[in-house]
């Protein structure tokens, strides 16, 4: 099964191997121990057209992983020069853990810190800018992970990020607190009621069916340990936007309905960032960078890589 997994792409057919060659970049993937001893699997992008001259340490979102249509903006990035670096979170993808299960956010940071802290300590990279990206849940992430080391990345950029809950589809009391109250004793249970949210991700219906194809995407009810973890920590966040200090940019869609642009627009005007940038794209829906036609993809990743650019010693 395993191995059968590992043969399919959202690209097809191709063999990564041959797939990487074609792009122009060179691909591996291994797994690590982090430091409270879960196995955590994770990839490399890098360019083959010269030294990189930046980081990229990506977080993917809820229920997704590194290895499906994450990866194709890693792909482009590395295209463009950049050493890119993600990693699947507990729970997720090919990684140790409960399907769907992140019983505790600040753990799965520490995960991710200790994996990005690793990857800054390769002589091979010297003193070359780090920046964050992170998609939908991991936009959320990024942020707790810059709060967790003020000074450690240059950068962040954000797509679509879950850093607060909307009032428009936050459960209302006494919901939240009786799911609080039933996870104290039945955490791992997959029951809580939603949508499958990738049919409103993605606007394109053949990348719909794409997207289905991923073999290791959650497919089960969110969990409700999960839940009701994801509300603390949304909250927690949004109760310290004033605290973002890290130069961003922000790219969301004005019609994501699974998160809300509005919050986007709350973030950069509360951040106390001095280098902020939004943007947010008329008509276009929550998997920006792989759900929308592909005009619209070529947009939000020249917007991406204008930003990054113009914070590197050096452009391609």
């Amino acid at each position: 099964m395993v191995e059968q997994e590992e043969n399919l792409h959202y690209w097809g057919d191709i063999s990564e191997e041959e797939y990487y060659r074609l792009q122009g970049i060179k691909g591996s993937k291994s797994f690590y121990t982090s430091p409270r001893g879960l196995s955590l699997f994770t990839r490399s992008w890098l360019p083959l057209s010269g030294p990189p001259r930046g980081i990229i340490f990506g977080i993917h979102g809820y229920g997704n992983d590194i290895s499906w249509t994450f990866q194709s903006t890693s792909i482009f990035l590395a295209q463009k020069g950049f050493a890119c670096f993600a990693l699947d979170m507990e729970g997720h993808g090919r990684s140790q853990g409960l399907r769907g299960y992140v019983p505790h956010v600040d753990l799965v940071v520490q995960d991710c810190l200790s994996f990005f802290n690793l990857i800054k300590q390769d002589p091979n990279f010297g003193a070359l800018p780090c920046f964050l990206y992170g998609e939908s849940m991991g936009g959320a992430l990024c942020l707790l992970v810059h709060f967790a080391d003020p000074n450690g990345f240059q950068g962040a950029v954000l797509v679509a990020p879950m850093c607060k809950i909307s009032d428009k589809v936050r459960p209302r009391w006494p919901i939240p607190q009786a799911l609080t109250f039933i996870s104290n004793f039945l955490p791992t249970l997959a029951i809580v009621p939603t949508e499958d949210l990738l049919h409103k991700s993605i606007k394109v219906e053949e990348k719909k069916i794409v997207g289905n194809k991923n073999p290791v995407r959650y497919r089960g009810k969110p969990r409700l340990g999960t839940v009701v973890e994801l509300l603390r920590v949304t909250q927690l966040l949004s109760e310290k936007l004033r605290d973002v200090s890290i130069p961003f940019l922000v790219v969301h869609g004005s019609a994501d309905v699974v998160t809300d642009p509005e919050v986007s627009r709350t973030l950069y005007k509360e951040a106390s960032s001095q280098d902020k940038t939004l943007k947010i794209y008329e008509g276009m829906w929550h998997s920006l960078l792989f759900g929308e036609p592909d005009e619209n993809i070529e947009i939000v990743r020249t917007d991406i890589l204008s930003w990054l650019n113009d914070r590197c010693n050096t452009k391609i």
